[in-house]
């Protein structure tokens, strides 16, 4: 494999928040696990983070979690990048109400590797990255709607 082709593509984190309450029934699990089994996404770290009804938290590895409590999670026991710690978990502890739960996943984009490998090559670069939020996606498809 050639030295280019070992460039991660763009890595993004997560927060997905589950109020207390909340079902959890793992229906998106499968969904995930499909998009690592394409080679689409590669899942580098993925933290559980819990709220006490007292406001404490606390950060578990998967590893540390039994699948009654991970479900098919537990296959990323284990997956560490090192990019999460306590202050993210801090973070993340702060956007939840008490009694919930977050998951936390760190994941490379891997889709888009062997496109930016190629894109270097032929001397281009990246100049600039933006995340577009689904709210302002919305708004923008019903304002071109509108104008329409």
């Amino acid at each position: 494999m050639a030295a280019d082709e070992l460039e991660p593509g763009p890595i993004d984190v997560v927060v997905i928040g589950f109020p207390a309450g909340a079902p959890m029934t793992g229906d998106a699990i499968p969904i995930l696990l499909d998009l690592v089994d394409r080679g689409i996404v590669r899942v580098l770290d993925a933290l559980f983070v819990r709220k006490q009804a007292d406001g404490t938290f606390a950060g578990f590895n998967l590893a540390d979690l039994d699948a009654d409590t991970a479900g098919d999670l537990t296959v990323f026991a284990g997956a560490t990048s090192g990019l999460l710690d306590d202050d993210d978990v801090a973070t993340a502890a702060a956007q939840i109400e008490p009694g919930s739960a977050a998951l936390m996943i760190v994941y490379e984009n891997s889709w888009a590797a062997h496109f930016i490998a190629a894109v270097r090559r032929n001397g281009g670069e990246l100049i600039g990255r933006r995340r577009v939020g689904v709210q302002q996606l919305i708004d923008a498809l019903d304002a071109a709607e509108a104008a329409a």
